[in-house]
Formats: C-alpha cells, sequence, structure tokens
C-alpha cells in the first residue's frame, strides 16, 4: 500500500507530467526541457544502480532520452512515467554491459587489458561497507541486479517489477531472492553457498 505522502504527490506529478508530454508534442521547448531536468537525476541514479559505470553514464542517459522522447507520442499513461522511464533505462544498461564486454574482447585481443590492482584489507567503514555492496551487485545476473535494485533501492513493488522487465511475479521473486543471497554473502551476513559459486 502507498504511503500518505506518496499518495499526497502521485496525483499531481502524474497531471503535471500529462500537461509537460502534451504541451511536449506540441514543440513546447520548454516543457520538453521540464520533462528532462526532472526526470535525468532519476534516470542517472537508476543508471548508476544497474552497474553502468560512471564513464558510461553520460551516452547512456543520452540514449535514453533519445528513446523517451521519440516515443513519448506513445506513452499512454497506463504506468507511472517513471516506470516507463525505467524500462527505458534497463534495456540502455543492457546495452552498455553490450559494449562494454566487446570492448573487453577486443583488448584482449589485442593484448591492452589493463592489471587488476588488488586492494589492501579494509575495516569495515561505510567506505568499505559500499564497496562490498558494489561488489555484490556486480556479482549478480544482470536480470536479478536489476529486480534487487527496483525492489531494495527503488522501493518499487513486485507487481511494478513485472511491468519494467517483463517477467513472472514468481521469476521476479526468484531472482530478488537470488539477488539478496549475493548480497548478504558478499556483507558476510552468511555463509558463502558453494554450489552457487562453482
Amino acid at each position: 500500500m502507498a504511503s500518505f505522502a506518496t499518495q499526497l504527490v502521485s496525483p499531481s506529478r502524474r497531471a503535471l507530467d500529462a500537461e509537460l508530454i502534451e504541451r511536449s508534442l506540441a514543440g513546447d521547448r520548454a516543457a520538453i526541457r521540464a520533462l528532462h531536468q526532472h526526470y535525468f537525476r532519476i534516470a542517472s541514479s537508476f543508471l548508476r544502480k544497474l552497474g553502468t559505470r560512471p564513464n558510461e553514464i553520460e551516452d547512456a542517459c543520452q540514449e535514453v532520452f533519445l528513446q523517451f522522447f521519440r516515443y513519448l507520442p506513445s506513452f499512454r499513461g497506463q504506468a507511472e512515467l517513471k516506470t516507463w522511464l525505467y524500462k527505458l533505462c534497463v534495456t540502455e544498461a543492457r546495452r552498455a554491459r553490450r559494449r562494454r564486454h566487446v570492448t573487453a574482447a577486443l583488448a584482449t585481443l589485442l593484448r591492452q587489458e589493463p592489471l587488476v590492482e588488488s586492494a589492501p584489507a579494509a575495516t569495515r567503514s561505510e567506505a568499505t561497507v559500499q564497496e562490498l555492496a558494489a561488489r555484490a551487485l556486480d556479482r549478480m545476473a544482470p536480470e536479478s541486479r536489476t529486480v534487487f535494485v527496483l525492489f531494495e533501492m527503488e522501493g518499487l513493488t513486485g507487481k511494478e517489477i513485472t511491468t519494467i522487465t517483463g517477467t513472472s511475479l514468481a521469476a521476479t521473486f526468484r531472482r530478488l531472492y537470488e539477488a539478496r543471497r549475493i548480497f548478504r554473502e558478499a556483507l558476510g551476513l552468511e555463509p558463502v553457498d558453494e554450489e552457487a559459486t562453482s
């Protein structure tokens, strides 16, 4: 159930989005800028959580908003605009991973792969916990990571996640369970599952 604050904010945001969409489609540059300014921060933050690297964020956001404005005429308003934006981000994060893998493969072929430096052991400071969390996210399969970020970090419901990912509710919660297990292992909150890591 949505919180009282969400119930108050959501309808007005929806109405504002509907007005901005209508004006944007009529060519109103101020409305286009307003939509971009409001949703840019949301998109860049979500792309980061999905594993898009800092040096990829700007290009990824540009691609997301190219798609956003290209397909805005087909947006019917049946879901929140933010939910639709998340779907575009998931697709772009997947593309960024694919490009990264291609680049890494080429680097290997050209024998230009950078050396990996080993990090010294650190105490459990906030920075260390953040590093462990980032490593846990990197260990997750892309589909599990997406579900984990949407549920645990963005606060979406299972049903909203199925709309974004196009998977069943059962598959969504299976992926969430797996992602949580990896996250707890990375933080040392439960023993490593040898079978799952082999």
